[in-house]
């Protein structure tokens, strides 16, 4: 049975002066209609979604494909978010606040108050789990799931992208080059 994901991907625009309206057009005609869009930056483009299917990261790539297919050329995929985290953007998916993560064991942070998202829900589920003497968490972890379960496959996205293993123009999976040493 598919499942809803939450994400953003970030895409970096060629050289030039972008129309926003006409950005947002394409995020539109690539069949996400609603989708929030981000212009923010003059070389990118953000777009939030949410969709379904079976696998995140298959709905998170198929989105990207989609979308850049509708972009100028030279746009490349640039980023897949959530992949780290801050205890804010947490705090607001699970509707409490900040401090109320902050009671509690979080994991160690990455940078000035980031977090990997896996072991931010790692944490979180341990949270919840009664335990002697401590009162359980009372987070909202459902509402916040599709979130969560986007943000793994972000990070391992994420990561292909960095080590070239998939390509930003085409967001196609790259053969890994012949090792020169064998």
């Amino acid at each position: 049975m598919p499942e809803r994901f939450e994400f953003e991907v970030i895409f970096a625009l060629p050289e030039g002066e972008h129309d926003a309206f006409a950005l947002s057009d394409t995020v539109f005609e690539a069949g996400y209609p609603d989708a929030v869009v981000g212009t923010g930056n003059a070389r990118l483009l953000a777009v939030a979604l949410e969709d379904d299917g079976d696998d995140a990261a298959t709905v998170i790539l198929r989105a990207a494909r989609a979308i850049i297919a509708h972009l100028p050329p030279g746009a490349e995929l640039r980023e897949v978010r959530p992949d780290l985290v801050s205890l804010a953007e947490v705090a607001e998916k699970l509707k409490v606040k900040r401090q109320a993560l902050q009671q509690r064991e979080m994991p160690p942070p990455v940078g000035v108050g980031l977090y990997r998202i896996d072991e931010m829900r790692e944490a979180l589920l341990a949270a919840v789990q009664p335990k002697p003497g401590r009162r359980r968490a009372r987070f909202d972890l459902p509402a916040a799931d599709k979130w969560f379960k986007a943000g793994i496959a972000a990070r391992r996205l994420n990561a292909e992208l960095t080590l070239r293993r998939l390509d930003p123009v085409t967001i196609q999976a790259v053969a890994p080059a012949a090792d020169p040493d064998r």
